[in-house]
């Protein structure tokens, strides 16, 4: 390990507080001071970060690598590349891998695969029940040690709710964390668009808001039952957020996390029937996009995720019905971060800090994750960005397989320009040509 030395670069940390521009030390892979060197140091290695903000390496709460099983739509190679282009340096994935994520042997092993990589640290979550069938447990126990950091059904909705219930009252038992995305089974089966005026004009099936609602009254009664802890994955809808809102007032141990695509685009983003806008969960109507933004603000959401999901030009390029929902996201989510801090209005300097703190502190505190800070003495993964430089996003610049995406053709603000995992740097963009470490 090298001791390096990032100088004059804007620190923001929201986990600490700290806001300057100062110089940040690393020794042995952490974090060894800020501000003024530590006793002795030489650097092995200088970096000029003018300019520049030094931040803590982005946590993303949902990133599907398709590995293993996928691996024709993405590869762990060329995903871990895209989370280092995007500054991500810790990342949790759904279990709906091929095998599902339901053994330890399959845990370990992807684990293992991306340990090689010494890119991102990948923290998977196991599956809730046997091969997502929602019929039986998987063995908690197990898969915690093998290294998930909590359970889900990924997008297959629970239809037994007993199931769940039973599953609640051992998560609690044992302190694990449950990550359901609300969605009723039933209501909305087959839908691909949201419930509403367009969705009818276009003939587009629909899902309306009451599936993530019936999904969320139920899952709330659970909770109050059992005290189990649980993670909301991706809402998308105004009265969604009013009941998560409510729970929380209520003290119920929930958390709730959007995806970035669903904080900028509606349904109108659909236009004349762009595949690359099929989403699950759908992009709703603009009333529900503001109060995704509002609840983003107030704290009612605690973390923006990529829900990056690569999909395939065959499983993309087919009419909207038919094409598999899902869009690359780990390269945009620092950028759509910013935008909803910029649009927020916070005043230039206060819109990074909160925009930061909803990728890398919250979301490290929502999955139990010793990361997205810079504390002395902790693991030094670091992001370096400018955050007045604009990139254009086009297919040939994402390192993603998935070359899909509903911002293709946007401008987007805030480039990466260097991402450290554990004291190493990982990547590196000069000019126009990228640099990975290995």
């Amino acid at each position: 390990m090298s001791n390096l030395h990032i100088k004059n670069g804007r620190v923001i940390d929201p986990a600490n507080g700290v806001d300057a521009v100062q110089d940040l030390y690393i020794v042995d892979g952490k974090v060894a001071a800020l501000g003024t060197a530590p006793a002795g140091f030489t650097a092995a290695r200088t970096i000029d970060a003018t300019g520049l903000v030094v931040a803590p390496g982005l946590v993303d709460l949902s990133a599907r690598l398709r590995e293993p099983g996928y691996e024709y739509k993405a590869t762990l190679e060329s995903e871990m590349q895209a989370a280092m282009q995007g500054g991500v340096t810790s990342l949790v994935c759904p279990p709906d891998t091929d095998p599902v994520l339901d053994e330890p042997g399959l845990v370990e092993m992807l684990k293992h695969r991306a340990r090689g990589l010494n890119q991102a640290h990948v923290h998977p979550l196991g599956a809730l029940t046997v091969g997502l069938k929602g019929e039986a447990l998987t063995e908690m126990a197990e898969l915690t040690e093998a290294g998930c950091i909590g359970f889900s059904q990924a997008e297959v909705p629970m239809q037994d709710t007993t199931v769940l219930l039973r599953a609640l009252q051992y998560a609690k038992t044992f302190g694990y964390t449950v990550w359901l995305r609300p969605q009723d089974a039933w209501i909305g089966k087959g839908g691909v668009a949201h419930s509403g005026p367009l969705a009818s004009r276009l003939g587009l099936s629909g899902v309306p808001v009451m599936a993530e609602t019936i999904a969320l009254h139920t899952i709330f009664e659970l909770v109050r039952a059992t005290g189990a802890r649980v993670h909301l994955c991706r809402l998308s809808s105004s009265a969604g957020l009013e009941l998560v809102r409510a729970a929380k007032a209520e003290g119920l141990p929930v958390t709730c996390d959007v995806g970035a695509h669903h904080v900028h685009l509606t349904d109108a983003d659909i236009n004349f029937f762009d595949p690359n806008a099929r989403l699950t969960p759908p992009l709703r109507s603009q009333r529900d996009r503001e109060a995704i933004r509002a609840a983003l603000a107030d704290g009612t959401i605690d973390a923006i995720c990529s829900d990056h999901t690569p999909v395939d030009d065959d499983e993309k390029t087919l009419p909207f019905g038919e094409a598999s929902p899902g869009a690359t996201g780990l390269e945009l989510l620092l950028s759509l971060a910013l935008k909803w801090g910029e649009e927020q209005g916070h005043g230039h300097d206060a819109h990074l800090f909160k925009a930061l703190q909803r990728v890398t502190s919250d979301p490290a505190r929502v999955a139990g994750l010793d990361a997205g800070h810079l504390r002395v003495g902790g693991k030094a993964d670091v992001v370096l960005f400018d955050p007045a430089a604009r990139w254009l996003v086009e297919a040939p610049a994402l390192a993603s397989q998935g070359k899909h995406t509903p911002f293709l053709g946007y401008e987007m603000l805030g480039q990466v320009k260097a991402t450290i995992v554990a004291g190493h740097v990982a990547y590196e963009r000069n000019g126009g040509n990228d640099h990975t470490g290995r």
